[in-house]
């Protein structure tokens, strides 16, 4: 009989491992901009390998799961990223750069499904919620990844040093934790899938996915960038952004269950994205370093409920079916989250990058005045 409590654990901590190993990535983009002489079209056209990368291993990680057992992947695709992290601060090239974040990003992505499958046979086995947690430390994980990042640029190691410090850190959490992880006996067998192009309500609950992810993304990706050359930042300091974001984040999902069971869906979707457009537009328009910050920081509190009341709108729906409704509503919110941030790199140099991260906050806007959607 396995021990739930610890494969709880175990399973959390893969969660926060993921969520450090992805947010650790955030304060290093403006060094590569700057060592590499990227502009922000450029930048947004590499960044669109991380997202590839992810896409490209989704698929493939569910057959493999089927095979060997979430257990399994977790180890080879969270040490995969894990190992991608501190090549990416020494790419030589523009190339070589993208090269990396395409392994890195078929890590998270492939890690990213490994823990959701774990997660949802150790919740299986415990007989009662336990997912909305595990979501939370990856948000946590998040505001690990930036802030540690910070703390050790600012201590004085290098940014290859700090990144390895990072991988180190997540591949201890793998190796004390995966005897604990559930085996392959666990994982439910799958005989087939189905795919079907999203329409209706599936299409309408993807859409509003996808710009929901596109939301946390921007700032993933992003956020260093803005605060390093639009507001002044140094560079050690311009994790802060994310790191303050995943932080209100944190505390949203952390407490999310409560404020949807007082709020309803309709009303969390439509305050949380009408708090998190707010948000957006403080840090654009104020040109203040503090304005940033705090403006960041209220649209993580803003947009951290909105996708977990959107999937769990998407589990009621009696046609079609769950099974089919959740798959096509993920792909298009992974998307927003992945390829997303390339075409703000796009607008940004067509224009400006202020006014590309202001569409983000309209479209969100757009989010608020469609909650109705979600309603039982």
């Amino acid at each position: 009989m396995p021990n739930l409590n610890a494969a709880r654990i175990s399973t959390s901590a893969v969660f926060l491992a993921c969520g450090t190993g992805m947010a650790s990535w955030a304060p290093m983009v403006p060094f590569a901009k700057t060592r590499l002489a990227l502009n922000d079209a450029d930048l947004g056209l590499i960044l669109l390998a991380l997202g590839g990368g992810a896409l490209v291993t989704m698929p493939f990680t569910g057959a493999f799961i089927n095979r060997f057992g979430s257990r399994a992947a977790i180890a080879l695709a969270l040490g995969l990223f894990s190992l991608a992290l501190p090549f990416l601060t020494l790419a030589p090239s523009p190339i070589l750069l993208a090269l990396g974040l395409f392994f890195f990003g078929a890590g998270v992505g492939a890690t990213d499904v490994a823990m959701n499958a774990q997660a949802v046979v150790v919740e299986q086995q415990f007989g009662r919620a336990i997912m909305s947690s595990m979501h939370g430390l990856y948000s946590v994980g998040g505001l690990v990844g930036a802030g540690l990042v910070g703390l050790l640029l600012g201590g004085g190691l290098t940014l290859f040093q700090t990144a390895l410090v990072v991988s180190v850190l997540n591949l201890m959490l793998l190796a004390i934790g995966f005897h604990w992880l559930l085996p392959a006996r666990f994982d439910a067998r799958i005989a087939g899938s189905t795919w079907v192009w999203p329409r209706g309500l599936v299409l309408a609950i993807g859409i509003l996915c996808f710009i929901a992810f596109l939301a946390e993304g921007a700032l993933l990706d992003w956020s260093a960038v803005f605060l390093r050359f639009s507001r002044g930042f140094a560079e050690d300091d311009a994790g802060m952004g994310f790191a303050a974001f995943s932080l209100t984040m944190a505390v949203g999902r952390l407490t999310g269950d409560w404020v949807t069971r007082h709020l309803g869906p309709v009303r969390t979707i439509r305050f949380g994205a009408i708090v998190a457009a707010i948000g957006y537009f403080l840090a654009i328009t104020i040109p203040s370093g503090t304005a940033a910050l705090l403006g960041f920081a209220i649209v993580g509190l803003g947009i951290a409920n909105v996708v977990p009341v959107l999937f769990s709108a998407a589990g009621r729906l009696k046609n079609p079916p769950p099974s089919i409704s959740i798959p096509a509503i993920t792909t298009l919110g992974y998307a927003g989250l992945l390829a997303g941030p390339a075409i703000i790199g796009f607008v940004g140099e067509l224009t400006s990058l202020s006014l590309a991260l202001s569409l983000v906050g309209l479209a969100l806007f757009g989010v608020a005045a469609s909650a109705r959607i979600v309603r039982s």
